[in-house]
Parts: structure tokens; sequence; C-alpha cells
């Protein structure tokens, strides 16, 4: 799998020493603009646009969010208590799967809670009720999996055969759409509008007479709509058209849009060594830090790499035989205490870090490109590591 982001952008300028290694620095003033981009999107188009927080929560820009977007899409219990504490406007949940005791909450927090199958809806209808009696708002919304496959990576293919996520629409039937509000379609990772349009035009005719009684379509998430050469055009007549047509509001849910190539992972090389080429370890961990670079898999790209000159293997200090970032040919040659920094780090990286073989996680900082204000949001230490554990 192969990223089309990594445009070192400001960070070309940055001084990798200013901050600790190692360290995600993300750029506001980039989040800004990618910001700045989807809020165009939303008023040509009279979609509303909320930010997926599973691809990046970084709550200290909550308010910078605020000022742009129409509110945030959490994947359970917790991110739905974070989206309430740190950011503003209307909140949506969505989980393959409920756990009885979070629904209550769950419930209350939320403005629109999406089931993934009517059977889940029927099961929970007693709490969705008691919410209700108990005066809390919301609305609910099911799920489908429209059954036309667009992803390239069958684990990143919400419609690939045996799939999990969504109710097929081949099953659908009205009495299913009981008591529901909206759909929520969510099948793209990282695509342009072509496939989009692809998936729609599939769909439109098989909701036939379905939609009457609702009031929205949510069409999720994996819209790249801040990549340079995304068709934002032909995005915004395809989402006027939608709500045209069938009288629904149309939502969508970009999470790696909002920080792309807003961010670089800085880490330091610890020690360099020949095995049938040059082998530098890093303080960057694939496996604790990037943990996408082994689960795409995909090559992360490298600030500043050069075109010509010897490879260096670069892999993290745990003890997994795999925990290699790829092969690179460094600015400077590789030695101990030579800095690197990997680009379009901000989305997912931070998400999904972790502390196996009690690898430090990376700092925080937030850097602005056009005042050059820089300030550690977070540090971890020791404690963070032991209090996770019993």
């Amino acid at each position: 799998m192969e990223t089309r982001a990594g445009d070192p952008g400001a960070f070309a300028r940055f001084d990798l020493k200013r901050v600790p290694s190692p360290c995600f620095v993300v750029d506001e003033a980039a989040v800004r603009r990618n910001l700045a981009v989807l809020k165009d999107v939303r008023d040509r188009s009279g979609a509303r646009v909320l930010l997926a927080l599973k691809a990046f929560s970084m709550w200290s820009l909550g308010d910078v969010v605020g000022e742009y977007l129409d509110g945030t899409c959490a994947s359970g219990l917790w991110e739905a208590r974070l989206a309430r504490e740190h950011y503003h406007g209307e909140l949506t949940t969505y989980c393959p799967a409920y756990r009885r005791e979070d629904l209550p909450e769950i419930l209350r927090l939320s403005d629109a809670v999406i089931f993934n199958s009517p059977e889940q809806i029927a099961r929970f209808a007693d709490l969705i009720a008691a919410a209700r009696a108990e005066g809390e708002v919301f609305e609910i919304g099911l799920r489908l999996n429209p059954e036309c496959s667009q992803g390239e990576v069958a684990k990143y293919d919400p419609c690939q055969l045996g799939s999990r996520l969504g109710f097929p629409v081949s099953q659908l039937k009205p009495e299913h759409l009981v008591g529901v509000d909206g759909l929520h379609v969510h099948a793209l990772c990282e695509q342009d509008v072509e496939p989009l349009k692809r998936i729609w035009a599939s769909l439109e005719p098989r909701l036939e007479g379905l939609t009457s009684g609702l009031k929205w379509i949510n069409l999720g998430g994996g819209h790249h709509i801040t990549r340079a050469d995304y068709q934002r055009d032909e995005l915004v007549d395809l989402l006027r058209s939608i709500a045209e047509r069938h009288g629904l509001q149309v939502l969508i849910e970009p999470g790696e849009a909002v920080a792309l190539d807003a961010g670089i992972l800085v880490g330091e090389i610890l020690d360099v060594f020949d095995n049938a080429m040059p082998v530098a370890i890093s303080d960057i961990s694939a496996t604790c830090h990037m943990p996408d670079v082994i689960e795409a898999p995909y090559r992360p790209a490298m600030l500043g790499e050069q075109d010509e000159g010897p490879a260096v293997r670069i892999g993290g200090p745990s003890c997994l035989a795999g925990d290699i970032i790829g092969d690179y040919i460094l600015p400077v040659p590789a030695a101990a205490g030579v800095r690197i920094a990997f680009l379009d780090q901000a989305h997912y990286s931070m998400v999904k870090t972790n502390t196996f073989n009690g690898v430090p996680l990376p700092s925080i900082a937030l850097w602005n490109s056009e005042t050059d204000d820089l300030r550690l949001v977070k540090s971890f230490d020791y404690g963070d590591f032991r209090d996770r554990l019993s």
C-alpha cells in the first residue's frame, strides 16, 4: 500500500533538535489549511462535515477544529467522552457492536447513534426508549454495506466478502428502517471522488422507495479531500445532487484529511552497524509508534531523503525482528546522534501508539509554521507505561 501524501511543506525548514526524541510535531498552520479546504466543501455543498476522531484526536486543537467543522464522530464511549470534553458541535457515534452497559451514556452524549444491524437496534429498544423517557434527544442510524467493493487492499475494504462492517444492502427491507433517522455508508480508504461516485451509482437504485422517512445520509470517511489532486468540485456537485434528489441532509466524516501532511515524527539514530548493508537502530519503532508501517504495510516518506547514495535500513529498538521502518538514503551520513523525521505522521500514528517492550511513547509538540511558535503539549514517562499494566 502506498501513501500519496508526504509533502514536507514547512517542515523542510524545521530544526529537528528543537524537540525531544522521539516526538510527534504537528503544524497548526497546516491543520488550519486542511480545515479551511473542508469548510469550503461544506459551505459549497451544504453537507455537514465531522472530524473522525479515530484518525486524529489531538484535542489540544479541539477549539481550532470547532472554528471550521460541524462536529466530530466517535467510535465508542471513550471517544464520545473526549468529543464532549474537548470539541464543539454535534457528535455522531458508530461502533460495530455496543456493550449494553455503555449504551446509556453513549445515547446521552451523542446527537446520533449509528448501529451496525437492525437486530442491534431491536435488541436495545428498551435502552433507547428509557433514554428518551429521561429527556435525552438523539437520532438513530443504521450502517449499510453497499456491497460495492472499491478498496485496493482487502483489510481496508469495508465491502470485502464476509465484512463485519454494515448491514448488507441486499438484505435491507422497509421494516428495518422503522425508527431509523439516517443511513451510514463508509466504504473508502484514502480515495478520491471517483470510487465514491461508483459506490453511489450502485447504491442509489437499491434505496429506491426506502429513503422517504429518513432525515440524513452519512457517507463516512476515507475521502482524501485535502490532497492536492482531489476533485473537490466534483465532490461538491455529488453531495449537492444527493441532498436535492432525496431531500436528505448529507454528512461526511473525514479524519485523515484533517491532518494530511500536517505532522512529522522526529527520532534519533542510536546505533549503526553493517549486516550486508548499513543498519541503523533508531528510537522510533514501527511496531510501537508507526504500526501502520507493518499493518498496511507501507513505507513512510523521510524528511530530506536523497535520490542517490548508500541505502540504510532503519529499524526500531524493540525485540520484534520485523520492527523495520524501511531502507532510506539519509540526508546526512548515518551515525549515532543523527536526527531523522518521517513525514505525514499526524493521523493514525499518534492514535495507535503503544508501549510494547517498554518502548517509550513519543512526546507531542504543536508548532505553528507561520509564527514559529513551538510548545510541548505532552510528554510521557515510566508511569504511563506502568499504570496501564497491573
